[in-house]
């Protein structure tokens, strides 16, 4: 079966896209079953791959939502805001989430030590993220991981 909005992609960009958008809707229903199996099929790619193009569209969005540049209070204001909206899921942890924030902002060290962020851990809090920082953003979802995936693909190129 294609997915109208993704069939054009080649995988695993598709089943990264399909499985972020049906992780990023669960936590926007506090679906907790849904976003099990959902972030399931993220944990399933490679974890690299899905970290990349959770933390570009994080990246995107924060861009969209803070034009002027994210403080300290903004980003206080973010993970309050994504803790608060998780109250469904207990694994959430505000460190996974600003670790994610780190990274996506390009902060990839901490101490010369790389940022300690576990699989699962990208898994289960990139789609909450998307979800908070998605919900009032001036372009829908989809147009935010089309952006990411091009990025991406724009940046691998080049290499």
């Amino acid at each position: 079966m294609r997915s109208s909005e993704w069939y054009d992609l080649p995988q695993p960009a598709r089943g990264i896209a399909e499985a972020t958008v049906a992780a990023v809707t669960a936590a926007r229903d506090t679906d907790a079953d849904g976003y099990r199996v959902a972030t399931a099929r993220l944990a399933g790619h490679q974890a690299e791959q899905v970290g990349i193009v959770a933390g570009e569209t994080v990246r995107l969005l924060l861009e969209d939502r803070y034009p002027d540049g994210l403080t300290g209070d903004d980003l206080r204001a973010v993970l309050t805001d994504c803790a608060g909206a998780a109250g469904w899921y207990p694994e959430f942890d505000p460190t996974v989430a600003m670790t994610l924030i780190a990274g996506a902002l390009g902060v990839h060290e901490a101490d010369g030590e790389p940022l300690p962020l576990d699989p699962a851990g990208a898994a289960g809090h990139g789609p909450l993220l998307i979800a908070r920082l998605a919900t009032g953003a001036p372009h829908p979802l989809t147009g935010y991981l089309r952006a990411a995936l091009a990025e991406i693909a724009r940046t691998e190129t080049m290499d």
